[in-house]
């Protein structure tokens, strides 16, 4: 009865985990490249009450062993890399990916972290930059008298302008593409930001639309590659896993007044 009120507990903490999980994905449905976590459990060990091949007479033995779960717990949390719809915008600075692929991003402490969000801006410096301010790898830098409407950005990454008066459009740069062996090992640091782990294996660069690397969408962005009812069935299904976690919980604690009340 004890066991039980522990492995009933280890199963509402689970489900109570994957409710958040669920609850996060559903806040950041309308967030631009974002992809949605999957949490995965794996079962405790076990109390052994008989192991199996015991001697069940002097010429057999026990073909099975006997054995109690003790519960449940959170093994890990899987991002799922599945492509997200493109959505139009028209704006010439945004961009997006349909495949396999990261941009990459300059941070203040001079590290690099990686996005899907291609909802770029230009600051006061004439840098291509994400919403938060941090800058493209390599750097694009537009001239002072660019003209927004004249930014062509290629399916293969070669951005360039027409600056002022001129005709023929100038070059400024390419947006170069970077993917990983595990990409579902890199680290979440929000921001829509990811960081390279062990897990996830070293960065290897390369251009869109070449080698595997996808083409590039300008006036696109990646929306998000959460279902929301596809979620809300998780939802419900969890709900209901924590309700009958739950009704063990009190199943057990009936049990248990009971035997603590027999000599009354």
């Amino acid at each position: 009865m004890i066991r039980s009120l522990w492995t009933a507990a280890s199963g509402m903490n689970g489900m109570q985990f994957k409710t958040d999980t669920i609850a996060n994905n559903l806040a950041n449905v309308n967030t631009i490249g974002f992809k949605k976590v999957r949490a995965d459990f794996e079962d405790l060990i076990y109390q052994n009450l008989k192991m199996e091949g015991t001697p069940a007479t002097e010429d057999t033995v026990t073909p099975v062993g006997l054995q109690t779960g003790l519960g449940v717990k959170s093994a890990a949390t899987q991002k799922m890399f599945d492509q997200g719809s493109l959505q139009a915008t028209g704006n010439k600075l945004d961009v997006a990916l349909e495949g396999e692929g990261f941009f990459q991003v300059l941070m203040p402490d001079g590290t690099v972290s990686y996005t899907r969000d291609g909802s770029f801006k230009v600051d006061s410096n004439g840098q291509l930059v994400t919403s938060n301010g941090y800058r493209l790898v390599p750097e694009i830098i537009f001239p002072q008298n660019f003209l927004l409407e004249k930014i062509n950005i290629s399916r293969e990454g070669v951005v360039s302008v027409t600056i002022g008066d001129e005709n023929d459009p100038v070059e400024l740069g390419n947006i170069t593409l970077h993917r990983f062996i595990n990409q579902a090992g890199l680290l979440s640091i929000g921001d829509n930001l990811y960081k390279e782990t062990i897990a996830s294996g070293p960065a290897f660069e390369g251009e869109a639309g070449a080698n595997g690397f996808p083409r590039i969408h300008q006036g696109f962005v990646e929306m998000s590659n959460v279902k929301v009812v596809d979620e809300m069935v998780d939802m419900i299904v969890a709900q209901r896993a924590y309700e009958m976690n739950s009704k063990a919980v009190q199943t057990s604690d009936n049990l248990l007044a009971t035997v603590v009340n027999l000599k009354r």
